[in-house]
């Protein structure tokens, strides 16, 4: 099948505990991209400005992955900078500028409207409703959103959630956006309103999805070093929507696999500043880290302890 990415190319100056990066490329769909594009092949929608370096989009090009959709316009590209606490548990953002990002309508590609699998990244909902009314029939649409969408376009978005198979989404803004304080309660409310899988981001601590008949957690994988964790949420959805191109959508077992291929390509975007983790990455290495995380999870639950 082919996977769809729409969202921000974006450029970031990034400050962490460890160090520095300088107006590197950043975005939600570069970010997924660069996990996605190791599973599927990859189409990918956004504009940039005159001052954004494409060839270093390369290496997505060297994968077979269709960058058509990424338009250059007149003016600077979206910019952001921030800045990590000492235990990455708080961000501060210093700087954002929208750039050409600010007028960005996107127009997909005729060639890219068959695409049987769909990412919205977190972008205004009027304008993941335009991507989705140029499509044929996706099999599988999946959005990401923030609180800032969930607060100012709420109406927007919910007519975007009727109108999805999953929902990416961290622990505030499901419960935000339902207005339930149980994690569990706020996901079947989303699900009532069009998605059948809502996968909620825990960031290190892995994920939560949460479908109608089954529940699965998936832990993180653990990072012996962070650097940079700018981005991991869009490769964990990059991963998870990469698998899921090559699976069998009515198999649970194979939306548990998307999970830990998530996981495990959020964990490398965390051990590199911008999407360098990736440039060299192979998909023997994810298969490794997904194996892993399958280990560090297995037991026997109908074992009885010694001495019982």
């Amino acid at each position: 099948m082919s996977v769809l990415v729409v969202g921000s190319v974006a450029l970031d100056t990034v400050e962490t505990p460890v160090g520095r990066a300088d107006r590197v490329l950043g975005g939600s769909a570069v970010f997924f991209a660069a996990a996605a594009s190791l599973l599927a092949d990859l189409r990918m929608v956004g504009v940039v400005g005159d001052d954004y370096p494409l060839p270093e989009l390369g290496f997505l090009a060297a994968r077979g992955a269709d960058l058509e959709g990424v338009v250059r316009a007149p003016g600077r590209s979206f910019f952001w900078a921030g800045r990590y606490s000492r235990d990455f548990a708080t961000r501060e953002t210093l700087e954002t500028d929208l750039g050409v990002f600010a007028s960005f309508s996107p127009d997909v590609p005729g060639g890219y409207r068959d695409s049987e699998i769909v990412f919205l990244g977190n972008i205004d909902p009027s304008l993941q409703l335009r991507v989705l009314d140029q499509m044929d029939a996706p099999a599988l649409v999946a959005a990401d959103t923030m609180n800032y969408w969930i607060e100012g376009a709420r109406e927007a978005l919910l007519e975007v959630v009727g109108r999805l198979d999953v929902l990416f989404c961290n622990d505030d803004e499901v419960r935000a956006l339902a207005g339930e304080a149980n994690l569990a309660e706020a996901a079947r409310w989303v699900r009532a309103r069009g998605p059948s899988v809502v996968v909620v981001k825990k960031g290190e601590h892995g994920a939560a999805v949460f479908a109608r008949d089954w529940t699965f957690f998936v832990p993180g994988f653990p990072v012996a070093k962070v650097i940079d964790p700018t981005g991991a949420g869009d490769a964990f959805a990059g991963g998870f929507l990469g698998w899921l191109d090559r699976a069998d959508l009515g198999c649970r077992e194979d939306w548990k696999r998307a999970a830990a291929t998530g996981s495990a390509m959020g964990a490398f975007a965390a051990e590199a500043f911008s999407v360098d983790r990736f440039r060299g990455l192979r998909l023997e290495d994810v298969h490794a880290r997904v194996c892993a995380l399958g280990e560090m999870t297995a037991f026997d639950p109908l074992g009885v302890p010694a001495g019982a």
